[in-house]
């Protein structure tokens, strides 16, 4: 067992080591579900991986190159699942993918050269909860069961995670201001947002090349508001500028960062102001199927995808941190058959895989008399 973990303590490493920049943005591309076939040889495996996701390749050659691609990618789901026990890791949609294609959909600004800079740079902080209001929180809290949240999107072939995280967290401020749940329109941001950082000009929002959710958020508030998905609906790839200012559904008032790295700030924030945007490193997502993620070594540098924190529970079994952890819920932009339903349970404390490190919450504004 221990020279299992050596091996992939030493695997995790080199991921950890491997550039993921290319421009500072999120990018991310998924679709699919998660599922392993225990058992079966490689080759049966990735058969079944074929069928189940409608892969079509060039011909033979291509289709063996995948092969061995999905072979590698088995061995790094064991090295995950010997890093993180508490979690289920095997064949996922990224199983025919190489790491530096995996990697190359994913990417913003790490945390040590400009995470934090771009939180508190571009944006106020949020006033801190008091420790008398941290000590009164509930032990478990979930947004999903009070209707505040809308159901698990895709996103496709598009890098636009970052425009799914900012809807989710506009979708949640607006149910909480007016008591109801709209779905909206993350293609109005891929086609229409081209924001820039108020603190670095060359980080812009890209629609499909990637972007970031402080950006959307001041973009929103300067443009008049964003559409419902119904009136814009999405297609995962750029588009030509649609939006329509007169049919606007919700306009954004301000936004603030949850101070970095604080989980009792985080948890305070996401119970008074609604479900939060997040940035977290996703090196063991790709291979995650279902549990409560605890990995032994996630490095919290690479920063590399936006989702949306919607909860968090007080016990979720972790094998190697002593029995039972406490965990965030995360709501992700893959579809429902990744992860648990399209969500991600991942331990809370330590700002494990950078999960505190980019944290953001939004108000909307009143709707018209």
């Amino acid at each position: 067992m221990a020279a299992q973990l050596v091996a992939a303590l030493v695997l995790l490493l080199q991921l950890a080591g491997a550039s993921g920049h290319d421009g500072g943005f999120i990018r991310q591309v998924t679709d699919g579900g998660s599922r392993a076939w225990p058992g079966l040889l490689p080759e049966a495996q990735f058969a079944a991986f074929v069928r189940r996701h409608g892969r079509r390749y060039s011909g033979p050659e291509e289709y063996a190159r995948r092969l061995r691609v999905f072979a590698a990618n088995l061995a790094r789901a064991a090295a995950h699942q010997a890093l993180d026990p508490s979690a289920r890791h095997g064949v996922t949609p990224f199983s025919d993918l190489t790491r530096e294609e995996f990697e190359s959909r994913l990417g913003l600004t790490d945390v040590r050269a400009g995470g934090e800079r771009l939180v508190r740079g571009s944006m106020p902080a949020a006033a801190p909860a008091t420790e008398e209001e941290v000590a009164r929180l509930p032990a478990s809290f979930d947004w999903r069961n009070m209707g505040a949240v809308t159901g698990v999107k895709t996103q496709g072939a598009c890098g636009s995670c970052w425009a799914f995280s900012t809807t989710g967290a506009v979708e949640g401020a607006n149910f909480l201001a007016t008591g109801k749940l709209l779905n909206l329109s993350e293609q109005q941001l891929v086609d229409c947002d081209h924001t820039c950082s108020a603190v670095a000009r060359n980080e812009c929002n890209n629609g499909c090349a990637g972007g970031l959710m402080t950006n959307a958020y001041a973009y929103l508030m300067e443009s008049g508001g964003l559409m419902e998905q119904r009136a814009y609906p999405y297609t995962g790839a750029a588009g030509a500028y649609r939006f329509d200012p007169d049919r606007a559904a919700v306009r954004v008032a301000n936004f603030t960062a949850v101070p970095a790295g604080d989980e009792r700030q985080t948890r305070a924030a996401l119970v008074r102001r609604g479900p939060l945007a997040v940035g977290l490193n996703a090196a063991f997502m790709q291979t995650y199927a279902g549990g409560v993620s605890c990995p032994l070594v996630c490095p919290l540098a690479w920063v590399n995808h936006g989702a949306l924190l919607v909860g968090y529970g007080a016990r979720g079994f972790a094998a190697l941190r002593l029995g039972y952890r406490p965990y965030w819920v995360i709501k992700n932009s893959w579809g429902e058959q990744w992860g648990e339903r399209g969500y991600y349970r991942l331990c809370r404390g330590g700002n494990v895989c950078g999960v505190d490190s980019m944290v953001s919450a939004v108000a909307v504004a009143p709707p018209p008399p």
